[in-house]
């Protein structure tokens, strides 16, 4: 008999979905990855988007190589998702990495640009949406990334939302990240996420995170002390629900953007990509841009450092996870 609390399958049955999913015929998952799901050793995914189109290169790709070692270092299997030559890829190897981070036709690509994608034997960046489905897909369940997309400020009039929402429905994959990006409304983005009931759980903290900021200005209701507190919710969760849940992980004060600068450097972008009729999925790109030439380069020192911590982070909670 299955063993979740509410007769549904418990984490030690996702082990052996994990090495069934790991043949899925519409995804290419790496040896190496494929091989520690069978062995039930901790993988942690990362996306591909933070590579080609969030940060400047060479940067980029001495990134990525940074956050897989850290995955390693850390006792677990890195899984870097992509598309690449048509196919879905969980694990880019080294050359793929590459392509991914050189590349500036690579396109940027959320679940629903999944199959046409494919079906166009095309390359392209898998965005938190469709790297925690794709994850979610293999048996992947941890998943380390920046900061977590969400409602627009004036989602009122554009209705603009951030498929990541929805995605953590459907995926069941724990998404380890700084909270939202501070660009966006952030108490609609945590109303929207009780609407569509995905657990918010603070890592030491019940305050929810702004990605450049340790504190949005948001309380979260429900937190954990450690790694191994944090692999017991997820394991509650997974035995509940096919749905995922986000481990918000504050960067440290000492290590976050100084808030009025921020602050200040928020208001100018938003009006200059008014101005700029910049709208959609470009909004987020070019924020950023704007923000890392304002601060002179201090804001994609802090966007490094919370991809760092949540990597390191998540994997220490997959390796707890293993125990449960």
């Amino acid at each position: 008999m299955l063993g979740g609390p509410s007769g549904g399958p418990g984490y030690s049955d996702y082990r052996l979905m994990a090495m069934q999913r790991a043949q899925h015929p519409h995804v290419r998952v790496r040896a190496e990855v494929a091989e520690a799901l069978a062995s039930d050793r901790p993988v942690v995914a990362l996306e591909s988007t933070l590579i080609a189109h969030g940060l400047p290169r060479p940067i980029n790709l001495e990134l990525a190589r940074e956050l897989e070692a850290i995955v390693r270092k850390e006792g677990g299997v890195p899984a870097t998702v992509g598309v690449v030559r048509g196919q879905a890829v969980v694990g880019l190897d080294a050359d793929e990495l590459e392509l991914i981070a050189s590349d500036p036709s690579i396109r940027k690509l959320s679940v629903r640009d999944l199959a046409p994608a494919m079906a166009g034997v095309g390359h392209g960046a898998t965005t938190v949406a469709s790297t925690a489905f794709l994850a979610g897909c293999v048996g992947v369940r941890l998943f380390a990334t920046g900061g977590l997309g969400g409602v627009h400020r004036e989602a009122r009039q554009t209705w603009d939302e951030s498929a990541d929402l929805l995605a953590l429905t459907r995926s069941p994959v724990a998404v380890v990240c700084a909270g939202v990006k501070s660009i966006l409304d952030v108490s609609a983005t945590l109303e929207r996420l009780e609407t569509l009931s995905v657990p918010v759980i603070g890592y030491r903290t019940l305050r929810f995170p702004g990605f450049y900021l340790a504190d949005s200005g948001q309380p979260l209701e429900w937190s954990v002390d450690s790694p191994a507190d944090a692999a017991q919710v997820i394991s509650a969760q997974l035995s509940l629900t096919n749905g995922g849940l986000i481990i918000a992980n504050p960067i440290p004060e000492a290590e976050q953007l100084d808030p009025d600068l921020h602050a200040r450097v928020l208001n100018q972008g938003l009006e200059a990509l008014q101005r700029r009729g910049v709208r959609g999925k470009a909004i987020t790109p070019a924020l950023l841009d704007y923000f890392h030439q304002a601060t002179g380069g201090a804001s994609l020192r802090v966007n490094q450092q919370v991809v760092r911590n949540n990597a390191r982070l998540a994997t220490q909670i997959a390796l707890a996870l293993g125990r449960t």
